[in-house]
């Protein structure tokens, strides 16, 4: 551990970019190596996360109601959460371009995508912070919450799909997930704030259109069964650009071969789509992996006709995806003992 720890240090001190250059040897050390070259300083949240993390992942809870629900088995019951002191998570709401808005707490991020038509969620928090950041967040914005039609969820865990019942309930929005995490959180029935109704279940490249915009959906299995990965475009003052959404990063699944396979192919599959798409804005769910919350605090301060913290660039997008995939060789190495 002491050593990845210190090819960490070097990496981030060294700022490296090299993300397209391919592992030495197939080795842990050359797969390691190869992550950290990708992450430079951009993705060291990320590097951290994925190469040196703990065996059982990054939120046994969530792992343990995956393991349930992929054994055909509900979850065993857990005991009240606890929810945290506001002042650790609560976070102002955040205009990031023309159409695109950040209510998202310091560690998880929900986004609202703005349209013609009304407003598409993307993602909705634990339960405790749904209303406080999103709902409240929509108005501070200046914007109604009664507007949203979609929500779609990246995946079934708690930080990410507590909220859906509650912006389907009072505001009739029509909830998108995955059909392997529709089936997680329906048997599991075990989520603070409710199980959304089933509704709509995404399929692979599925394009979903209101008014002006289509986001396009991608399943990227990995993270969850039932992860969506998504496309789609912004306004920077009138200009368009295009952004790719990482809708699950960590290492909660099952540890085995098979597990980290379909995470690399599906990290694979995502990163070919954003290139192919030209996206060159970054979002993920999580600020630990893109800085959402510190970039977003930022947006207010650009000079005109600077470029905003989330527009990296193709290349950055990619060097992401070459982290997401070299710690995962290096996690599945790890396994049979290399």
């Amino acid at each position: 551990m002491k050593r990845y720890l210190g090819l960490l240090c070097m990496a981030a001190g060294l700022g490296l970019m090299t993300a397209d250059a391919a592992p030495a040897a197939d080795t842990i050390d050359a797969h390691v190596k190869a992550a950290q070259d990708a992450a430079g300083t951009d993705f060291s949240g990320t590097l951290a996360r994925l190469c040196i993390q703990p065996a059982g992942g990054s939120d046994a809870m969530a792992s343990a109601r995956s393991a349930a629900a992929a054994a055909g088995a509900p979850a065993k019951p857990q005991p009240p959460r606890a929810i945290p002191d506001r002042s650790t998570w609560f976070a102002e709401p955040q205009k990031i371009y023309d159409n695109l808005y950040w209510v998202g707490t310091k560690v998880h991020s929900s986004w609202v995508l703005k349209t013609s038509a009304g407003l598409i969620v993307i993602d909705t928090l634990y339960n405790y912070a749904a209303e406080p950041e999103i709902v409240d967040g929509i108005k501070k914005l200046g914007l109604n919450p009664a507007d949203i039609k979609y929500v779609i969820v990246s995946h079934g865990h708690g930080d990410h799909d507590e909220g859906a019942k509650l912006l389907q309930d009072r505001f009739g929005a029509h909830v998108v997930m995955g059909a392997p995490d529709w089936d997680s959180i329906i048997k599991s029935n075990n989520m603070p704030g409710g199980v959304p109704k089933k509704d709509i279940v995404a399929t692979d490249g599925q394009k979903l259109t209101l008014g002006d915009t289509t986001v396009t959906i991608i399943t990227t299995p990995g993270h969850t069964p039932g992860t969506l990965s998504l496309i789609f475009p912004v306004k920077d003052h009138g200009k368009t650009l295009i952004a790719a959404y990482v809708g699950g990063t960590a290492f909660n699944f099952p540890r085995d071969p098979a597990h980290f396979d379909t995470y690399i192919s599906s990290s694979e599959k995502f990163a070919k789509a954003t290139k192919a798409a030209g996206a060159t804005v970054f979002l993920t769910n999580h600020s630990e992996f893109d800085s959402a919350y510190i970039k977003g605090r930022s947006v207010a301060s650009l000079k005109p006709g600077e470029a905003g913290p989330f527009e990296v660039g193709s290349a950055v997008i990619q060097h992401y995806f070459t982290v997401t995939g070299e710690c995962a060789k290096a996690a599945k190495m790890r396994l049979k003992g290399v």
